[in-house]
């Protein structure tokens, strides 16, 4: 007895693989993969945080435990979603610059019993 082949994916997104470099993403028809080095903000999460994503609409992905929005297209062509920040710089989190210590000499006092 044969099995049957097996039927279409009921799920429209799903995370197939994970490994050190990135996962692979099932979305609709299409198997992608998603490095590390081109989307950092998955590097340190989970791999149930990775996997626990949902397609909202069929160009967008959403990972509601990391806050992650992406494009479908971000990870076909991440050529043309540069990974550059607009917000502004937080002053608090910036070091602040040392300045320079001042030493100050005392004035000459002789030392008792000496």
């Amino acid at each position: 007895m044969k099995s049957a082949t097996p039927g279409r994916s009921t799920s429209q997104v799903e995370v197939t693989n994970v490994s050190p470099h990135g996962f692979w993403l099932f979305v609709g028809e299409q198997e992608l993969f998603v490095p590390f080095k081109d989307f950092p903000w998955f590097k340190d999460a989970s791999i149930r945080q990775i996997s626990h994503v949902e397609l909202p609409s069929s160009h967008h992905l959403y990972w509601p435990d990391l806050d992650i929005d992406l494009a479908v297209d971000s990870l076909t062509h991440p050529e043309r979603y540069p990974l550059i920040s607009q917000a502004p710089p937080d002053r608090r989190s910036q070091p602040t610059k040392a300045r320079p210590r001042v030493v100050r000499k005392r004035k000459g006092r002789s030392r008792p019993g000496g």
